[in-house]
């Protein structure tokens, strides 16, 4: 329903001089959904990501958040909405000489006026509902990958953002500590209601937690909606099943 819309992505093409990453990308999230884009290695995820979150401007089309055009927007508009966003990088992102708090405070810090205790009752908050309550004074070189992850997680999450946008989330995770951030996943956004976008070639995190999804085809250079994962992998475009049992069917 329209109602219920948070991103409409229409008709988009992006493009590095010449060079067409994609085109005619067109979709719709609606809130609380767990909406995928997957694709093969060189297929354009990252860079539709960047269009997404601000960081490259499409060659044609548009991002609407809430109905309101993004990259249309003026400089302050844009940064409004960017405000609205919480965005998980596939490494974690996190700055090695900051502790777990000093990262997860950093979005507050730049965008917000809270007293230090209360951004610090904050941050406390963040981290236990990733599960790293008592890691606040730990530095991210001494956590493991996962744990590294779900801080990242924590600091997109800082903002209390109605979309969150993950890359990779499972990347470079052994499949048991890959399960348990995909089941985080799937806890935040029943507990908090929020809209999450996830980036991914994982067929085991894209078949656990995704509701809607399209496929990024590098041959053809545009997308194939693709809807609920399970369904496709069952019953999809012959193209998205190769993708998705790995060309084992």
């Amino acid at each position: 329903m329209a109602e219920t819309t948070h991103i409409d992505v229409s008709n988009l093409s992006m493009a590095y001089g010449d060079f067409l990453v994609q085109r005619g990308i067109d979709f719709r999230v609606r809130q609380g959904d767990v909406f995928v884009i997957m694709g093969g290695n060189g297929c354009g995820k990252t860079t539709l990501m960047r269009a997404l979150i601000g960081l490259q401007r499409p060659a044609a089309g548009s991002v609407r958040y809430g109905g309101e055009d993004f990259w249309s927007a003026s400089e302050e508009d844009r940064e409004r909405m960017k405000r609205r966003l919480g965005i998980m990088f596939q490494g974690g992102a996190l700055w090695s000489s900051l502790t777990l708090a000093e990262n997860v405070a950093l979005p507050l810090a730049e965008y917000t006026d809270l007293s230090p205790g209360r951004v610090a009752e904050i941050v406390s908050f963040k981290l236990a509902l990733v599960g790293l309550a008592g890691f606040e004074d730990f530095y991210p070189s001494e956590l493991s990958g996962g744990m590294k992850k779900r801080a990242g997680l924590a600091r997109a999450m800082a903002l209390d953002p109605d979309i969150l946008i993950i890359d990779e989330p499972s990347s470079g995770l052994d499949p048991l500590t890959a399960r348990r951030l995909d089941d985080l996943i799937l806890e935040l956004r029943d507990s908090l209601g929020t809209t999450i976008i996830v980036i991914s070639h994982d067929l085991a995190s894209i078949l656990a937690i995704g509701s809607d999804s399209i496929y990024l085809d590098a041959d053809t250079h545009t997308m194939i909606a693709t809807g609920n994962p399970r369904q496709a992998l069952a019953s999809g475009d012959a193209k998205v099943r190769h993708f998705l049992t790995r060309g084992s069917e």
